[in-house]
C-alpha cells in the first residue's frame, strides 16, 4: 500500500509540475508588452504548444504609423534548450498542425519559434498599405520576436527558413548579424533583378539532354493541343474564381513557360512526362498538377510575394524562344509587373539596394552560416552557391546536393555531408 500511494503521489507531483511549468511559460508569454493574446494548441513532440499573437508596428521607422497583429508560434522544450526561429516568408499555418516539427528543432531538441511573415493569412494589415511591406520591416518584426523571447530562452539561437523563408533568414542576418548565433537557410535564393537573367540558361543546360528534350516536348505539345485544351483550362480556371488581369490565352502561355522551372525545381522524374500519345484529359492533369494557375492569380495567395519579388527580392524570367511559333505572347518580359502586380504598383521599379547590402554583408563578413542547396534546383542559379567564395571563411559554409531539388534539406543530403553539417551545428551550439 505504500509503494503504491508513493506511485500515486509521484503521478500527482509530475502532473502537478507539468501544469506549473505551463502556467510558468503562458504567464511568461502573456506578460510580453507586445502580445495582446496567447493561445493554447495541441503539441505531440513539444511540452506546449502556443501561438502568441504580437503586435508590430506597420512601419518601425514611424511607430506612429499604425500595428498589425503578427502570429507567432511558439513549442516549448524547456527553458535551457537552444531556441530555432523559423523565419517564415509566407504564411505558417502549417506550424498549427500537432506533429509539425521542424528538422532542426528535432535534430537539436530546441524550443521553436513560429514567425508568419508580414502581409500573409492572419498577420495581414487591414488594409494593405503595400508601402510597409519591405525587407527592412520584416527583419524588424523579427528582431522585435527575438527581443521579446530573450529573458525566456537566454540560450542559443538559430535563424532558419525554407526558399523565400531562408531569403528571409539571410536578410535577417544581414540586418542584425547578432541577433542570432547561428543561420541555416534552405535553397536560398539572392536575385538581382525582378527578371535576374540566370535562371533561364540554367534551365537549358540542367541535367542531360534527353531530360531537357522531355520537358520540352511536353511543353510543345500542350501548346500545340490547345484547341483542345483551352476548354479545359478555362473551366479549370472559372471553377476555382480565379482572376487575372490578362485574357485566360496568355494564362494558358504562362502556365506552359513555368512548366520547366516546376519540374526542375521540384525534381520531377523526367519518366513521368507524358508522352506524346497520352490522351487529352492525362495531358491536362499533369500538366495542372505542376502548374496549376492558381499561383498566377494576382488576388490570390502569392500576391504579397510578387509585391515583394517586384519592389527589392527579385524573381525569374521565361525562355520563349522554343515556343514562339505557337504562344500568343508577343513577348513575356515584364510579366511579374503585367500579371502579378495590383493596378495602383504597376509602376514600381526593382531597386538593388537590399541585394547589394547582402552581397556585400557576406563577402565582408563570416558569420555562422551554413547554405543548403540542390544542385538541379533553378533556384540555386541565383543562389549565394553560384559566387560566394568560402575558402577564406572560418564559419560560413555551402553544401550543394548533386541533382538535389527544392526539397534538399539536411537529411536528404549524402552521409558524409550531413555528419559534416551536423557536427558544425553541434560545435557551434556547444560553444
Amino acid at each position: 500500500m505504500k509503494r503504491i500511494g508513493f506511485i500515486c503521489f509521484e503521478i500527482l507531483l509530475t502532473g502537478y509540475c507539468a501544469l506549473s511549468a505551463q502556467t510558468v511559460l503562458k504567464e511568461k508569454l502573456e506578460e510580453m508588452p507586445a502580445v495582446e493574446q496567447v493561445k493554447p494548441l495541441e503539441a505531440v513532440d513539444f511540452a506546449e504548444k502556443y501561438i502568441a499573437y504580437f503586435v508590430q508596428p506597420l512601419d518601425h521607422a514611424h511607430p506612429e504609423r499604425g500595428t498589425f497583429v503578427q502570429r507567432v508560434f511558439v513549442f516549448h522544450e524547456g527553458f535551457d534548450r537552444p531556441t530555432v526561429i523559423v523565419t517564415e516568408g509566407y504564411g505558417a499555418a502549417y506550424a498549427e498542425a500537432p506533429k509539425y516539427r521542424e528538422e532542426l528543432s528535432r535534430l537539436y531538441k530546441t524550443n521553436l519559434i513560429v514567425v508568419e511573415h508580414r502581409y500573409f493569412l492572419e498577420s495581414a494589415p487591414r488594409p494593405k498599405d503595400w508601402r510597409y511591406l519591405t525587407a527592412k520591416n520584416s527583419a524588424d518584426d523579427l528582431h522585435a520576436v527575438r527581443t521579446a523571447f530573450n529573458a525566456i530562452y537566454p540560450g542559443k539561437w538559430i535563424a532558419t527558413g525554407i526558399s523565400k523563408g531562408g531569403q528571409t533568414a539571410l536578410l535577417y542576418r544581414a540586418f542584425y548579424p547578432d541577433d542570432v548565433d547561428i543561420s541555416v537557410p534552405y535553397v536560398t535564393p539572392l536575385n538581382y533583378s525582378v527578371e535576374d537573367g540566370r535562371h533561364e540558361p540554367f534551365i537549358r543546360s540542367v541535367s542531360t539532354a534527353d531530360d531537357r528534350r522531355k520537358v520540352q516536348d511536353f511543353q510543345l505539345e500542350i501548346l500545340k493541343r490547345r484547341t483542345r485544351l483551352q476548354p479545359l483550362f478555362d473551366q479549370y480556371c472559372e471553377d476555382r474564381r480565379l482572376t487575372f488581369p490578362v485574357p485566360l490565352n496568355e494564362v494558358y502561355d504562362y502556365c506552359v513557360l513555368e512548366y520547366s522551372f516546376a519540374v526542375w525545381q521540384w525534381g520531377i522524374p523526367t519518366d513521368e512526362i507524358p508522352s506524346s500519345n497520352t490522351p487529352d484529359q492525362a495531358m491536362f492533369d499533369h500538366w495542372m498538377k505542376q502548374c496549376d494557375p492558381t499561383n498566377f492569380d494576382r488576388e490570390g495567395y502569392f500576391k504579397p510575394f510578387f509585391v515583394q519579388a517586384a519592389r527589392e527580392l527579385g524573381y525569374y524570367g521565361y525562355d520563349t524562344r522554343p515556343f514562339e511559333k505557337y504562344l500568343t505572347l508577343k513577348s513575356a518580359e515584364g510579366w511579374v509587373n503585367r500579371l502579378m502586380l495590383p493596378d495602383e504598383l504597376k509602376g514600381i521599379t526593382f531597386d538593388k539596394t537590399l541585394c547589394d547590402k547582402v552581397t556585400d554583408f557576406l563577402k565582408r563578413a563570416d558569420p555562422k552560416m551554413i547554405f543548403l542547396y540542390g544542385g538541379s534546383d533553378p533556384w540555386s542559379a541565383s543562389g549565394v552557391c553560384q559566387w560566394l567564395n568560402t575558402e577564406d571563411k572560418k564559419n560560413l559554409h555551402v553544401f550543394v546536393q548533386q541533382g538535389g531539388s527544392h526539397k534538399t534539406r539536411i537529411g536528404t543530403m549524402p552521409e558524409e555531408q550531413q555528419r559534416e553539417i551536423r557536427a558544425l551545428i553541434r560545435q557551434w551550439l556547444d560553444e
